[in-house]
């Protein structure tokens, strides 16, 4: 429980609206989109501009109180999830964009701004915020940097960091600050490329500069039709090999397409093992003989068809299916849960066919959906909520698949962070020298430790207990 006196002072800094102290209303931030561990805040506040953040983390700090930020509540970690000894930082109020500048292709926007609302604005001018999480429509910029949020435009484009060029942060002791340069090549050490990806433990970001990229002149999309998830993957590597970069590579598997088919009816076949989409955009000069050279590398692998989006509503509709693929899911399914893998991609197929025997050995239907050009897996495992027997295999399922992803030369994460979810397989895939060298690190910025505690580590204060699982959240 929150002491009274700071719960007046935290009133007077937001205002009564903008303060929630009801245990019925606090439940609503009892967790974001991972759902195995669920606890309400003691308190949340909902503060409207960096000064009012710098304020709160001030009387936090002070008297001790940890604290927790959280934007959109999209994470598929628990990345802001607080316990009830925490306050929790809503940003979700502040969504002002406060300028555009197209001339040096730079935006600066409040963290609460929403990935889609940021492209949507400078359309019309020809560019685009190029990070494009399959939740862009709701998830947002400050996110987006707490994880270093990717999406199927990755390959080419990048992650959240790439598009960065300064930030506006409070320290974990009330600071406000603001790092990183406009140009994008500030002198000094790379803070920027420390707190994007941090986490929520380095600080809160409260408004970033970002780059902005212009949309491509021309887009040529491709849907190549597969009799094997092997063909699917192994198309992947023979089109990066050759030298072709695509905008974009994405793999749906039968159950995905199932799920989507019931869904949008977009026309994707329903007897297919897989499809991948393929992208590639730029010039116009040459860019069809760009897509014809990938589609020939999916003909030698055996594709069952191959065709090109006939004009931008076709594409569309592509990108919709893929998009909104993991929510399409409900529809086949009462609940599902999304791992967060990477591998080389040569790994691909191999790791497809032993996602399949690890499924199959916990008796569990599993649908992939792959960022298939930066070998990112998000293999979705469907089970029954209401049998704890289901709930437990699922959970052995998605340790044991992040296992074969460290195993094959991976990562058990490319884009939806460790939060909570995954702390205790950090011993994996690091030295305890290496770990600790980490927590200095974190130590100096946060030497507390009360900004978004007992996460991306192993800690033993930071057991979560897990809680039974619901739906997950787009990827």
């Amino acid at each position: 429980m929150i002491q009274p006196d700071v719960v007046a002072e935290l009133r007077s800094i937001v205002g009564s609206s903008a303060l929630i102290d009801s245990p019925t209303s606090r439940r609503a931030y009892e967790c974001d989109a991972f759902t195995l561990v669920r606890h309400s805040p003691g308190l949340v506040v909902l503060p409207g501009s960096a000064d009012e953040v710098a304020a709160i983390v001030r009387l936090l700090h002070r008297s001790g109180i940890p604290f927790v930020p959280r934007g959109a509540g999209t994470g598929l970690a628990g990345g802001s999830i607080a316990r009830p000894d925490a306050v929790m930082i809503g940003l979700n109020r502040m969504r002002r964009i406060r300028r555009i500048d197209v001339r040096n292709r730079l935006a600066e926007v409040e963290a609460g701004v929403a990935n889609l609302a940021m492209t949507r604005a400078v359309a019309a001018d020809g560019f685009q915020f190029a990070p494009d999480p399959s939740s862009q429509q709701a998830c947002s910029i400050g996110g987006n940097c707490a994880t270093n949020a990717g999406g199927p435009h990755t390959l080419k484009c990048g992650v959240t960091v790439n598009h960065i060029l300064a930030i506006e942060f409070v320290t974990c002791d009330g600071r406000l600050l603001r790092i990183g340069c406009e140009q994008g090549d500030s002198a000094g050490l790379d803070l920027v490329g420390l707190i994007v990806g941090s986490e929520g433990t380095f600080g809160i970001v409260t408004a970033a500069t970002v780059r902005l990229s212009r949309t491509p002149p021309t887009v040529r999309t491709l849907l190549a039709v597969f009799e094997s998830i092997g063909d699917a993957t192994q198309t992947v590597s023979d089109i990066i090999a050759r030298g072709i970069t695509p905008a974009a590579m994405e793999m749906m598997d039968a159950g995905v397409i199932e799920a989507v088919e019931a869904a949008f009816q977009v026309g994707l076949p329903l007897d297919a093992a897989a499809v991948l989409i393929i992208e590639v955009d730029g010039v116009a000069a040459g860019l069809d003989a760009e897509a014809e050279q990938a589609a020939g590398i999916a003909r030698s692998n055996r594709a069952r068809s191959v065709r090109a989006a006939a004009n931008e509503e076709e594409r569309a509709a592509l990108w919709k299916s893929r998009k909104r693929a993991a929510g399409a899911l409900g529809r086949i399914t009462t609940s599902y849960c999304t791992q967060d893998g990477v591998v080389p991609r040569s790994e691909l197929p191999g790791l497809m066919s032993e996602i399949a025997t690890i499924a199959a050995r916990h008796e569990l239907r599993v649908a992939n959906l792959v960022h298939a050009g930066d070998g990112n897996i998000h293999p979705i495992l469907m089970y029954d909520e209401n049998d704890p027997e289901q709930v437990r295999r699922v959970i052995r399922a998605g340790e044991e698949i992040l296992c074969a992803c460290i195993r094959r030369g991976g990562t058990v994460t490319g884009e939806h962070g460790i939060g909570v979810e995954k702390m205790d397989l950090m011993p994996l895939l690091f030295s305890p020298a290496d770990l600790a060298a980490m927590l200095r690190l974190r130590s100096a910025f946060n030497p507390g430790g009360l900004c978004n505690p007992h996460k991306i580590f192993p800690d033993t204060k930071g057991c979560w207990e897990i809680h039974k699982p619901g739906k997950r959240a787009a990827i």
